[in-house]
C-alpha cells in the first residue's frame, strides 16, 4: 500500500513497484471511479468529500480481500481509522514522503484535484501534511520521494521491503 500526499508519486511508483515485484497494480481512486461510474471530481461535486471516502473505505477493503497486489492510496485514505487498521491487518504500507515545495510542483502539472481546486496549493498541502502525518507515521516503511526520480524512490523501497523480510 504506497501512501502520502496527492503529487508524491504513489501511481507511478505503484506501477514500476508492482512490475518489479511480479504482482497486479491498483489504483485506489480509479477503483472508486469504476465502482460509482463517476470520476473522483464528480463525485466531490455531487456528494461531497464524506461520501467519497466512505465509497474508498468500502473498495480499499474489498482490494484488501483479493490475492497480493501493490495498491495506490488517495491522499486521505490511510488518515480513516478503519481503513488504515484493515491496512495493518492484511498489508504492508508504504509513506512515500516529500516536502511542499517538490508537491506544489508536481501537482500544477494537472489540474484534477478536487482539494485543490479554486485554493491556492501551497497552503492546502501544508494544512493537509500536518494533519495527515501522524497517520502517515503509522506506516510500516517511509521512503523520502522528494529528490531524484520515480526509480530513485522504487530503489528504495525494494531496499525497505528486503530489509523487512529479512528481519522477519
Amino acid at each position: 500500500m504506497l501512501i502520502g500526499l496527492m503529487g508524491v508519486g504513489k501511481t507511478t511508483v505503484g506501477r514500476r513497484l508492482a512490475k518489479a515485484l511480479g504482482l497486479n497494480f491498483r489504483d485506489a481512486d480509479e477503483e472508486v471511479e469504476r465502482a460509482a461510474g463517476r470520476s473522483v471530481s464528480e463525485i466531490f461535486d455531487d456528494f461531497g468529500e464524506a461520501a467519497f471516502r466512505d465509497g474508498e473505505r468500502k473498495v480499499i477493503s474489498r482490494l484488501l480481500d483479493e490475492p497480493p497486489m501493490v495498491i495506490a492510496l488517495g491522499g486521505g485514505a490511510f488518515v480513516d481509522p478503519e481503513t488504515r487498521a484493515r491496512i495493518k491487518e492484511k498489508g504492508v504500507s508504504v509513506w512515500l514522503q516529500a516536502d511542499v515545495d517538490t508537491l506544489v510542483k508536481r501537482v500544477s502539472r494537472r489540474d484534477t484535484r478536487p482539494l485543490l481546486r479554486g485554493q491556492d496549493p501551497r497552503s492546502v498541502l501544508q494544512r493537509l501534511l500536518e494533519a495527515r502525518t501522524p497517520a502517515y507515521a503509522e506506516a510500516d516503511i517511509h521512503v523520502d520521494a522528494s529528490a531524484g526520480s520515480h526509480q530513485t524512490t522504487l530503489d528504495l523501497i525494494m531496499r525497505a521491503l528486503e530489509a523487512r523480510e529479512a528481519e522477519a
